[in-house]
């Protein structure tokens, strides 16, 4: 069997006496579409955060493509392959769409401000691929017609693509989405949807924190369940159903 492509093992997070993530265990294949769900409170998002760095773990192990990721920057485990998004996007509000995409690749020369007197060819051909690069990626999400727009214009459902545009850019080997529906109207959310199954059908991998049950059932093929900072259930939408551990953790059933 192939290497799963990111690994959780034992993996804990305490602020204070809470364990808001306790000793987790979990992997996710390459080309995967799961999901990751449970009652508010459950521990979702501080994995999530423990994952990409932005909180540092207290114990155990993330490993992607076998490579040891825990503990690194955010920026160390973004350069590594793992992008997230967040559910409240956070992109820069006086950017356009088209810059804020652009500014995601990173070890750009530009970024070094000597480049630009020293190697200016260089600097410029990087930009011309970057903003290339950058616009087939706004024309697949959908965002052509607002490349041009500043970021604090756009509406909520604009917002969580223009976060996966931006997530896309850096080719990530698995792509976190933190409640991508939320606060999307159905149109763009069907949009949204659309866009990852056929980025999912690429290859990319995806691991999706939801409350948007019909949206989990609908498209993700293993589905975990945290309760209290632990992992309870991992497998089939149908079993989720049927778990005593999962219908407990919901009060009586899972929402519709």
């Amino acid at each position: 069997m192939s290497e799963p492509l990111l690994e959780v093992e034992g993996l804990t997070k305490r602020f204070g006496s809470l364990r808001a993530v306790d000793e987790v265990d979990f992997t996710v294949e390459a080309g995967a579409l799961d999901a990751l769900i449970g009652p508010n409170g459950a521990g979702k998002t501080t994995l999530f955060n423990t994952v990409s760095g932005l909180e540092r773990p207290d114990g155990g192990r993330v490993r992607l493509a076998g490579r040891r990721i825990d503990g690194l920057a955010p920026h160390e485990v973004f350069m590594a392959g793992v992008a997230r998004t967040f559910q409240i996007p956070r992109p820069f509000p006086e950017m356009t769409v088209l810059e804020n995409v652009m500014l995601v690749p990173p070890r750009q020369s530009g970024e070094r401000f000597w480049n630009n007197w020293l190697a200016p060819r260089t600097v410029r051909r990087e930009e011309v691929r970057n903003r290339e690069r950058a616009r087939e990626i706004i024309v697949f999400c959908g965002l052509e017609p607002v490349m041009g727009d500043l970021a604090r214009t756009l509406s909520g459902g604009q917002l969580k693509l223009l976060e996966l545009a931006r997530a896309l850019i850096a080719e990530p080997r698995i792509i976190l989405l933190d409640e991508p529906a939320a606060g999307v109207n159905p149109v763009l959310m069907e949009t949204l949807v659309d866009k990852i199954l056929a980025l999912n059908a690429r290859g990319h991998a995806f691991l999706v924190i939801e409350h948007n049950m019909d949206l989990v059932m609908s498209i993700c093929r293993r589905i975990m369940v945290m309760a209290e900072g632990r992992l309870i259930y991992a497998g089939g939408a149908e079993g989720a159903r049927r778990d005593p551990a999962v219908l407990d953790a919901y009060l009586g059933g899972l929402p519709q």
